[in-house]
């Protein structure tokens, strides 16, 4: 199985085929009046320690400004932890507090809106916030023993759109959908979870759903399993074959010519070497390599 929400749905037949969100159970919102300012807090104590707690904070800062981007909700950090709409925290096997007791496949929970509302990842994971930044050690032991790391950011979209009153999303490209492989990073929302949302609090006056539109037909996350790939097969391949067309390219780079080697995010650091490889473009924030011959 997955790793997936520790949230359990309520199953996607009810649901309008025209559609794939769904809510919560009675449909929950939050009751502040507008503009609705809500507060939410990372716990002091439960934190997980190989990961810089500033880092943690930028990564779930990101999470809910995605949101805020398309509903009129202002989400604000404070260190008043006790006084904060919503806490969140890292939590090891078992109970935490919640009534719903981690096992090895659950990431997170979440408790959605009113008082009490939490975010609950599972400690015992292997998290991340940067996956390109990950060594190569452990890049290596990640892509041959299968433990893949966990996103922050990704589980955090995916827990805070509960917070809001979400329930799982039927399509499996949606932030919402209850499961997602580890070592992926999913953090562009939908247009099913920005629908899902917007009937539930209405839209942001900045937001431009043309813009979400050519925004996702145009973007592309690399996850560590796609670096990883291209990093390994790169490399493998070379030490075998030489001067080789290493991997097949990539789609968005399917217009080429067909003599590229591969396609990276221009975001992703990898060591390539300049007697070996030359760029001949660069589209849509990739960078295209071919080898020389």
């Amino acid at each position: 199985m997955p790793p997936r929400c520790g949230v359990l749905h309520n199953g996607y037949q009810k649901l309008h085929t025209t559609k794939h969100y769904s809510f919560l159970e009675g449909r929950p919102t939050w009751k502040h009046s507008k503009p609705l300012m809500l507060y939410y807090a990372l716990s002091p104590n439960h934190i997980i320690d190989y990961i810089n707690v500033l880092d943690i904070r930028v990564a779930l800062e990101r999470a809910f400004s995605r949101w805020s981007s398309v509903i009129p909700v202002n989400f604000t950090e404070t260190q008043e932890y006790d006084h904060a709409n919503i806490t969140i925290g890292f939590y090891y096997y078992g109970d935490h507090g919640d009534g719903s007791p981690f096992d090895n496949t659950v990431l997170a929970y979440a408790i959605g809106p009113g008082k009490g509302a939490t975010v609950h990842f599972n400690a015992a994971q292997t998290w991340a916030v940067d996956f390109s930044s990950e060594s190569l050690i452990d890049k290596i032991i990640y892509f041959f023993t299968e433990n893949w790391p966990e996103d922050v950011e990704t589980v955090a979209i995916h827990e805070i759109g509960h917070v809001i009153g979400l329930d799982h999303s039927s399509n499996p490209e949606a932030v919402m959908y209850f499961a997602s492989p580890s070592g992926t990073k999913k953090v562009d929302l939908t247009l099913d979870d920005v629908k899902g949302a917007q009937a539930l609090y209405g839209s942001n006056p900045q937001f431009n759903l043309d813009s979400l539109k050519a925004k996702n037909l145009s973007s592309q996350s690399f996850g560590l399993r796609e670096i990883i790939a291209i990093s390994v097969s790169l490399f493998v391949k070379a030490m075998i074959f030489g001067l080789y067309w290493l991997i097949e390219p990539l789609p968005f780079c399917n217009h080429l010519v067909p003599f590229i080697s591969f396609c990276y995010a221009k975001s992703v650091s990898l060591f390539i070497s300049s007697s070996i490889f030359e760029c001949i473009q660069v589209e849509s924030g990739y960078q295209c390599m071919k080898l020389k011959i």
